[in-house]
């Protein structure tokens, strides 16, 4: 079971008081009618499902019912960090890789492999807000 803090009212519950929304900071297209079928297609249903650290939306159903930001690791299932709607996430794949880049471990070009980090570097960025 998940123990979620929430960022608006500052409540550390089970997560049967949430519920999942899907993946966060997911751009509306600027101008939705010049859009073609293919584009509003990718953008109304693919979603990124990568193994690692992933951003999501969620909601405080039971409590204060607002939307929140999680970053969870996929594999472990550790919840990294919560943040308000609009505040970027302090913990991302790219800030994890460089971390193990620094300490020596081999991390592919531009940190875009999720897959690499270490659980030591999830353990290090545990000092998040959680």
């Amino acid at each position: 079971m998940f123990y979620i803090h929430c960022p608006y009212c500052g409540e550390h519950r089970e997560e049967e008081e949430f519920h999942p929304k899907g993946q966060a900071h997911i751009a509306r297209p600027a101008d939705p009618a010049a859009c073609s079928d293919e584009e509003w297609g990718d953008y109304l249903f693919f979603r990124d499902n990568p193994r690692g650290i992933h951003h999501e939306l969620w909601v405080h159903a039971v409590g204060c019912r607002k939307f929140f930001n999680i970053t969870r690791h996929t594999v472990t299932y550790e919840i990294l960090e919560t943040y308000r709607m609009g505040e970027q996430p302090t913990i991302t794949a790219e800030s994890l890789a460089r971390a193990e880049k620094s300490a020596g471990v081999q991390v592919a070009n531009g940190g875009q492999q999720t897959v690499g980090a270490s659980d030591s570097a999830v353990k290090d960025s545990k000092g998040a807000k959680v």
